[in-house]
């Protein structure tokens, strides 16, 4: 069987040094960038364990510790959120973009701004806005994988929490963080802003 002579002459094309450099440079890359994606995966990912987050930001000896007495931490259904389940978003976009923004926290804890619990006290509020504003905008997304009113049973709720419910699903206005600031964490001092009780 004889063969074409276009493929004959695309082969040589092919099998020319220079083909043959372009088609090593190219599998190079491509292994190069499969091991660099894996290993910046892997490292991301190394990033969203709690042992990270209280090892690296200023939280271990602050809001982790209050973050224990709350039923995020423990509970009679044993179901446990830890601190990427609710600052960490899980698409992978908005996920870079809140890395990048965390990275401020360390970047404080490292020149010192908020490296004592009284510093960091100092700047609770002005986290906890930034936190809640991110949280707001995002129509609590991090709250709503795991908790969505569509599967809520609101009469096994209590009168107020099947009144606020109802409402906040009705209205399509609220997002969880508008009702349940301080939910795992301790308030800052909320005196003197208005509208909060």
């Amino acid at each position: 069987m004889k063969i074409p002579a276009v493929i004959t002459r695309y082969w040589r094309i092919l099998t020319r040094p220079a083909a043959i450099a372009l088609w090593a440079v190219l599998a190079f890359g491509f292994v190069a960038g499969i091991v660099f994606w894996g290993g910046f995966n892997t490292g991301l990912e190394m990033t969203n364990q709690e042992e990270f987050c209280i090892g690296c930001h200023e939280m271990k000896n602050n809001v982790y510790e209050e973050y224990k007495d709350t039923i995020h931490y423990s509970n009679r259904s044993g179901v446990r959120a830890s601190c990427p389940d609710c600052h960490v978003p899980k698409e992978w976009g908005p996920k870079i973009v809140r890395k990048i923004q965390a990275s401020k926290e360390l970047w404080g804890k490292m020149t010192g701004k908020i490296d004592t619990r009284e510093k960091y006290e100092a700047h609770r509020l002005e986290m906890a806005t930034r936190e809640w504003a991110r949280m707001k905008a995002n129509d609590s997304q991090e709250c709503r994988n795991c908790h969505n009113f569509e599967y809520m049973d609101f009469s096994e709720q209590g009168q107020r929490s099947m009144k606020m419910h109802s409402s906040a699903l009705a209205s399509g206005e609220k997002t969880c963080i508008d009702c349940h600031k301080g939910i795992a964490h301790q308030l800052p001092d909320m005196s003197g802003i208005e509208g909060w009780q």
